[in-house]
């Protein structure tokens, strides 16, 4: 039996950006993991904050009702309170807790944009 044949589209697709992309550069990658993430210490430091959790997300509302998820279900992570960035430290179990995905995501893009909105604002003094 005979396989039929793809026709080209009648109209052609065009790229209507008013910014083009730049180019793609060979070994373009968005974010590199840092080894320390893998390191002995930290995966132990990770391990004692999920389970100090009690294995639930420690995130709590305006309500303060807390988070609901939980593991095995939910993926937990080991969150900085005060990100490594800003001066937190790195095997502190006093700077770590246990958030669910969303959370960590939300917390950690609030962190990124009081970290951009710092570097824009002026340190001197008027």
């Amino acid at each position: 039996m005979r396989k039929l044949r793809e026709l080209a589209p009648l109209i052609r697709t065009i790229d209507t950006r008013t910014v083009p992309l730049p180019p793609r550069q060979k070994d373009f990658r968005l974010k590199e993991k840092n080894p320390v993430y893998d390191s002995v210490g930290f995966r132990a430091w990770r391990s004692a904050v999920v389970q100090r959790a009690g294995n639930q997300c420690q995130a709590v509302d305006e309500y303060g009702n807390r988070c609901p998820k939980s593991r095995p279900k939910h993926r937990l992570y080991a969150d900085h309170i005060v990100e490594l960035r800003d001066g937190g430290g790195l095997l502190d179990l006093n700077n770590g807790q246990a958030l669910c995905s969303s959370h960590h995501q939300i917390k950690t893009h609030a962190a990124r944009r009081a970290r951009a909105r710092s570097a824009l604002t002026p340190t001197g003094g008027v």
